[in-house]
């Protein structure tokens, strides 16, 4: 079998225009991969350069590879099973900014560069008051981009047209404004000029983005198999999901120069992100945590099973369809398009997804997932949403810890676990959800204050403590 490489596969030839921190699995099966897609299809002409940023060390299958790798999309679409693999040529070269620091600035030279990407993990985009000297390597994300950008705006002598677009797809909220406030503060501490600071505001653009798309990564069980079907030795190759979404909020001239939607892909430039977010938020993310605990207690173990088991299945779809959408502010048919996504998604037959996965810190996620369809459906109709309600219910007996001599897989915040360790010494089921309901620290507000919540939970998890016991 032939190993992947220049010589045994071609690359294109485009201008260096995009600069992405960050090369991991995900970077490279959604942005490379809409990248390379956008440049076939003639709407974008641009490669990429990327810098490997949390190792010091390159990766040694990148070199030998020459930067080429395959996507392989494996799922559902339309119902049916999907399976798609895609040479990725669009990275035109590669470096570690621990190996030459002074050749990582110059890349800040390149007149052609336009578009700054990255996903250097939630915690990535920090100001650190003790990185003072922009001359050594900066240990934070913005604090080596903003050595880049300082480089650029010395080299250029401040030339407004040499501003760049910033793309973060780091899963935190306004990650656009949160980077260009960091880049700020760092020329502060750094005593950079004020011109610096004014070109950064007012010749650059830092759009806010949400990013969609679950990728398994490297899928060492089946490497054999997958390059049997290549005909190449890829170890690089990248496993995603055929679905794919990316909101980007920005000016209309950053859907002008990166039209990604014009090449067929699931790209919206948008003037508010966050009903996006919240859609994801309420309708994805809520979905699994409504699940996790209501299918681990019924004996389901996936998201696949418990999708198509025919009663938690039929019971997750009417709350998403029936509770869930109703309480959001956007188009219906556009919410019910995404929702029947998410199951399809949730169905994906080659990935196995671990209800215990998902149920790391469960209460923080329900108070910002799901509790507020729950609140928002009462708003609305005045009463409590019964799936809602239920997998509260299942919540609150799943954190009892055990169930038929069983342990069940909680992993909390060890005060969390220890209110409830004693909160479920409580006798009587009333006072235990008295007990659970007033924790203001784990829901924002005493939930006993609710006309009914109490009765209804009640009513919920003695049903389904019956169910259990039968």
């Amino acid at each position: 079998m032939k190993k992947l490489n220049r010589s045994t596969a071609s690359k294109n030839q485009e201008k260096t225009r995009i600069l992405q921190f960050g090369n991991g699995n995900f970077l490279r099966a959604f942005v490379d991969w809409m990248i390379d897609i956008a440049n076939e299809k003639g709407v974008f002409e641009g490669n990429i350069h990327t810098l490997q940023v949390h190792s010091p060390n390159k990766d040694p299958n990148m070199v030998a590879q020459d930067n080429l790798f395959h996507v392989v999309e494996e799922g559902l679409k339309d119902g049916n099973i999907y399976q798609k693999s895609r040479l990725i040529t669009c990275i035109q070269d590669y470096s570690s900014i621990y190996v030459d620091y002074e050749a990582y600035l110059k890349l800040g030279e390149n007149q052609d560069l336009r578009f700054v990407i990255s996903n250097t993990t939630e915690a990535g985009i920090v100001f650190d008051p003790d990185d003072r000297d922009y001359r050594q390597i900066p240990k934070t994300f913005p604090g080596k981009l903003s050595s880049l950008l300082y480089h650029r705006f010395y080299f250029f002598k401040g030339d407004p047209k040499k501003g760049l677009i910033f793309l973060p797809c780091e899963l935190i909220e306004n990650n656009g404004i949160q980077l260009r406030e960091c880049i700020l503060d760092y020329a502060n501490l750094w005593n950079l000029p004020t011109e610096f600071s004014n070109w950064i505001r007012e010749s650059n653009y830092f759009c806010n983005t949400l990013v969609d798309r679950i990728v398994p990564g490297f899928p060492k069980t089946r490497i054999s198999e997958i390059q049997e079907s290549l005909g190449l030795e890829d170890n690089l190759v990248v496993v995603a999901e055929p679905f794919h979404f990316w909101a980007i909020e920005g000016p209309e001239l950053v859907k002008k120069e990166f039209p990604l939607d014009q090449a067929g892909l699931n790209v919206s430039f948008v003037e508010d992100l966050q009903p996006y977010r919240t859609r994801k938020v309420r309708i994805l993310n809520g979905a699994h945590t409504a699940l996790v605990p209501f299918a681990y207690l019924k004996g389901l173990r996936t998201v696949r099973e418990s999708v198509e088991h025919a009663e938690i299945g039929v019971w997750l779809k009417s709350l998403i369809f029936e509770e869930i959408i109703p309480t959001l502010d956007m188009p219906k048919e556009e919410l019910e398009l995404f929702a029947g996504q998410v199951l399809e998604r949730f169905a994906n037959p080659f990935i196995v997804h671990e209800l215990q996965s998902i149920a790391l810190n469960s209460i923080s996620k329900f108070r910002v997932r799901v509790l507020p369809s729950l609140l928002s459906y009462f708003e609305k109709t005045g009463k409590w949403p019964e799936k809602l309600t239920v997998s509260f219910a299942a919540l609150i007996l799943f954190y009892r810890g055990e169930l038929h001599g069983e342990k069940l897989p909680l992993k909390d915040n060890p005060e969390i676990l220890e209110f409830f360790k004693r909160t479920w010494e409580i006798p009587g089921r009333e006072e235990l959800l008295a007990e659970v309901l007033k924790k203001q620290e784990l829901w924002g507000s005493d939930l006993n204050q609710l006309s009914g919540l109490s009765t209804s939970l009640l009513h919920a998890m003695e049903n389904l403590e019956k169910d259990l016991a039968s």
